[in-house]
């Protein structure tokens, strides 16, 4: 992972932004992450995604992907929080790109992932990351499991599980892994785009399993045609990342007037900086069986 020389020149100094302390650049550290990319009905996830000038990525056969990514964020400046980002990877430009290619040349074609759901487990979390960034979190009860076989980790919605998703461990995890990557999410009426720097060890999960819940939240991944297998998963003990305090925006435009209005700043504006973590839902209401996977 190289920083951009503006980051590398920035470290040290401190910055306060709707009031939550930075030191900068906006960092993470000895943070444990899991990243599945299913196969999807590219043609559907379109559908999802807002204004003109996004696209799904697209493999052969039509299919797209959605990308399903937790970490549990040990030490930030905004303390420890889990973030459950579901999205699905993308292209920005005036016409969708050719298959494949996006992903081996990311900069021509905006590659990325917009962000559909990003539930987080503290306030001071959605504050920042919506507010500044423009990403659509919000507080629910989280959970991130790294057992000597399988990672887990759920998004309870409802008191129940909204989303699960189940890595087996790969017998080995100590590969070098180092990446840059857009993330793309609507506020306020706009296209936001931010970047993260990454590098960690890891190693790619010997099989992931991803099992979607009846809430209404969640109900339009169920339309995609997810596959049951994922194209690839991976595991990373620790990792390190940056995120760009630089984000960039468009204002997102439709053939018609919009009906209703976007969200904006009423739902941050009035945001503390807590960092306690929601309570965990009681299980006494749904069977064993539907608490999670063997």
């Amino acid at each position: 992972m190289r920083l951009p020389a503006r980051l590398r020149r920035q470290t040290g100094r401190h910055a306060l932004v709707d009031g939550i302390p930075f030191t900068m650049p906006v960092d993470s550290q000895h943070t444990p992450a899991l990243l599945a990319a299913f196969p999807v009905d590219a043609r559907r996830a379109a559908a999802l995604l807002p204004g003109r000038e996004l696209h799904p990525l697209r493999l052969p056969a039509g299919r797209g992907l959605l990308v399903i990514t937790v970490l549990e964020y040990r030490t930030t400046d905004i303390g420890r929080y889990i973030e459950f980002s579901i999205g699905i990877a993308c292209t920005r430009g005036p016409r969708p790109a050719p298959p494949l290619l996006p992903g081996l040349l990311r900069r021509p074609w905006g590659t990325g992932q917009f962000v559909l759901d990003l539930p987080v487990s503290t306030e001071i979390s959605v504050k920042g990351g919506k507010g500044i960034w423009g990403m659509p979190k919000h507080r629910e009860y989280l959970e991130f499991e790294a057992g000597a076989r399988t990672v887990t980790s759920r998004y309870w919605l409802d008191g129940r599980p909204a989303v699960t998703i189940e890595l087996r461990r790969p017998r080995f995890a100590h590969l070098p892994v180092a990446a840059t990557a857009d993330n793309y999410g609507q506020f306020r009426g706009m296209l936001m785009r931010s970047t993260v720097y990454f590098r960690g060890r890891g190693g790619l999960a010997r099989s992931a399993r991803l099992t979607i819940g009846d809430q209404a939240r969640v109900a339009p991944l169920k339309a995609l045609d997810i596959a049951p297998r994922p194209l690839f998963a991976g595991w990373f003990p620790e990792t390190h990342g940056v995120l760009d305090d630089r984000c960039e925006s468009w204002f997102l435009t439709n053939d018609i007037p919009p009906r209703e209005a976007p969200e904006g700043l009423e739902s941050v504006v009035g945001l503390g900086l807590g960092q306690e973590w929601p309570e965990r839902p009681r299980t006494d209401a749904y069977s064993a069986e539907a608490q999670g996977l063997p």
